[in-house]
């Protein structure tokens, strides 16, 4: 199959416009399960009688091979385009549900996610398409890649209430089923749309002066040493602040819908504030790309960390009904932006051309940070009895991504007045 790219014209346009909704709604379907999975997590803990920090496993297995896979799926979308790897993706979400829906015990249930729903799945339609869309937008890029991943936070608005209803009146079993067969039939009529390259792979490298690259329209800022490191390093420490942004995110998303089973206000309650989080989590993304079209993708890091410790502290006075929904909203509204931010980080400070397989990279540590924050706010109850002390593990990992994305912030905009006055 012959793979074409778009002319330099496209950027920016109606093409480019209608790429990014059918974008949405690839990303809307694909990411389905990483919410899913924390919805029927109190029924499949009852059914195969396993603690906590056991019933997390398959959303652990799953965010880890997301990430892992988004390496390997970004790389391959660079090299041979991202309808191929779409295609991938819709065969494995229809296998994984399926499989998921008729595990026979939780390690079962955890493979089925970490196999085929994380590593081949969703690993499709999340860091390759947030990268595309990335090349499609000059202007709008912010705006356009907010857009594009706040499919994610579409996917857990819409799903979380649909695959409750479905455990209340069917079972998870049948629930999953369901989602396969949607989810699977909607990415490939979706996919069939996606054929074309992006336009700003046709810019030409660093040391070519040639007119190609003049009339492609499009200016060579290709980095050598983001942040004054080397490309390596830079990216190393993108990928310690993914894990730490996103063990602190983890906590209220993958166990909100326990948390509030525990209070005594019942799975469909957490459901609902799951939702009411994601849902506030679109707007946040939106305001968020409107803001790193105009500031930056590092400015919006940092306020975008530091917003959502705030929320977390929040978590720990108020544990009432109508504070949850409330702070739930919150969280929702503070941290919705940080995720994006990376992508457009890479887009501004790396060479374009590696955009998939470096923001794959990135999105692999904020998955990793995920996987490894779902399992352990789990542990943290088993051990305590109480999600107060998860809590404060997830302000603390907030913290170091706060000290990182202030570095990044002071390497490319000078040093503070302090630190200026005491050198002086």
């Amino acid at each position: 199959m012959t793979l074409h790219t778009a002319p330099a014209e496209w950027i920016d346009s109606r093409h480019a416009a209608w790429r990014l909704l059918t974008t949405l709604g690839l990303v809307t379907l694909g990411n389905a399960c990483m919410y899913t999975v924390s919805v029927v997590l109190p029924a499949v803990q009852a059914e195969f009688a396993v603690s906590r920090a056991d019933a997390s496993l398959p959303y652990t297995a799953m965010m880890l091979a997301l990430g892992i896979g988004g390496m390997f799926t970004g790389r391959m979308a660079d090299q041979h385009g991202i309808q191929r790897v779409l295609w991938v993706g819709t065969l494995a979400v229809l296998l994984g549900y399926v499989w998921a829906s008729q595990a026979g015990n939780i390690y079962t249930f955890a493979l089925a996610h970490g196999l085929f729903l994380g590593l081949l799945g969703s690993s499709s339609t999340f860091a390759p398409l947030m990268a595309d869309t990335a090349l499609w937008w000059d202007k709008r890029r912010g705006m356009a890649v907010a857009i594009c991943a706040s499919g994610n936070y579409i996917a857990g608005t819409i799903w979380p209430p649909v695959a409750q209803w479905g455990v209340d009146h069917f079972g998870w079993r049948e629930t999953y089923l369901f989602m396969g067969v949607v989810c699977s039939l909607g990415m490939a009529l979706l996919s069939l749309n996606m054929r074309m390259r992006p336009p700003l792979l046709q810019v030409a490298p660093p040391s070519s002066t040639s007119a190609a690259g003049a009339t492609a329209g499009v200016k060579d800022t290709t980095p050598t040493r983001p942040f004054g490191l080397s490309l390596m390093h830079a990216q190393l420490l993108l990928c310690v602040a993914g894990v730490a942004c996103c063990v602190a995110m983890s906590m209220p998303q993958v166990h909100i819908v326990a948390y509030c089973s525990d209070l005594g206000y019942g799975a469909a309650r957490g459901a609902e504030m799951l939702s009411l989080m994601l849902a506030c989590g679109i707007v946040s993304r939106l305001v968020f790309g409107y803001i790193s079209d105009r500031v930056g993708g590092v400015r919006t890091l940092l306020l975008g960390s530091a917003l959502q410790g705030i929320a977390l502290l929040m978590f720990l006075p108020f544990d009432g009904l109508v504070p949850l929904y409330v702070v739930s909203a919150m969280f929702g509204l503070f941290q919705g932006g940080i995720v994006p931010s990376y992508a457009i980080i890479v887009r501004e400070h790396f060479p374009p051309a590696q955009a998939g397989a470096r923001v794959g990279a990135v999105i692999m540590a904020t998955l990793v940070g995920m996987a490894l924050g779902g399992w352990m706010s789990g542990k943290v109850f088993d051990l305590t009895g109480s999600y107060h002390a998860a809590f404060l593990n997830g302000i603390a990992w907030n913290l170091l991504n706060l000290v990182i994305a202030s570095w990044l912030y002071f390497r490319t905009h000078g040093r503070p007045p302090l630190m200026r006055r005491m050198a002086a």
